[in-house]
């Protein structure tokens, strides 16, 4: 029996998720079914990609009580404290959070991954690293082990993160970034697109460059 799924988000990370777990559905490698998307800018009814807009961000708590699974997507790059305050403030039950490996993805025996996390393809995760809440893993992201990753985080395609890593919570990692074993990133910090850090960052603080340097505090 397919678990019904509404996704929080738009076109972006909602869009690329929901079509991923419609490949995966195709393939018989799932049970999770997307019904649409959650959304306070597009009109109720209005497709985007393959599915529509079937509510408002805060018709999620209408929709738990008809027995439907949720995947958070809305998240930033420039600082995501307002937006994941936003999605905890619904205070959906973990065991309601939809936790997605797409087939195509290597996830390690012992990796654990929190409630709500989301495995692209082409992802690779290494032995004993743990995902908090609501992590998005995107398409040909390489994870190290031996990490240790906070709630809703956001490893965007491409990036390669190293081992005996500890990143905190919101944390947005850009495509193609690179990270350096055996650093800590700090709540709710930013890493630029092609990024090499070298470096531990703290929180709230955004850094790019090659190698990475602080540039200024998130919004």
């Amino acid at each position: 029996m397919s678990r019904k799924v509404a996704i929080l988000g738009g076109v972006g990370n909602a869009t690329v998720v929901a079509a991923a777990i419609e490949h995966a559905r195709r393939m018989g490698a799932t049970d999770l079914e997307v019904a649409g998307f959650l959304n306070d800018r597009e009109p109720i009814g209005k497709t985007l990609d393959l599915f529509p807009v079937i509510g408002r961000v805060e018709d999620a708590r209408r929709l738990l009580d008809e027995g439907y699974w949720f995947i958070n997507t809305i998240l930033r790059i420039d600082g995501n404290r307002e937006r994941i305050a936003m999605f905890e403030a619904l205070d959906l039950p973990d065991d309601r959070l939809a936790t997605f490996v797409h087939p195509m993805a290597y996830v390690a025996p012992s990796v654990q991954l929190g409630p709500g996390c989301i495995i692209m393809p082409n992802v690779s995760m290494s032995p004993a690293t743990r995902l908090g809440r609501g992590c998005l893993m995107m398409a040909g992201a390489m994870m190290g082990h031996d990490n240790v990753v906070g709630d809703f985080c956001h490893i965007a395609a491409q990036a390669a993160v190293g081992s005996y890593l500890r990143i905190g919570k919101g944390v947005h990692i850009g495509l193609n970034a690179t990270i350096h074993e055996g650093f800590t990133i700090g709540d709710y910090s930013t890493l630029g697109m092609g990024s090499v850090l070298k470096h531990d960052i703290d929180e709230g603080e955004i850094w790019a460059g090659n190698p990475a340097r602080f540039l200024r505090m998130a919004k």
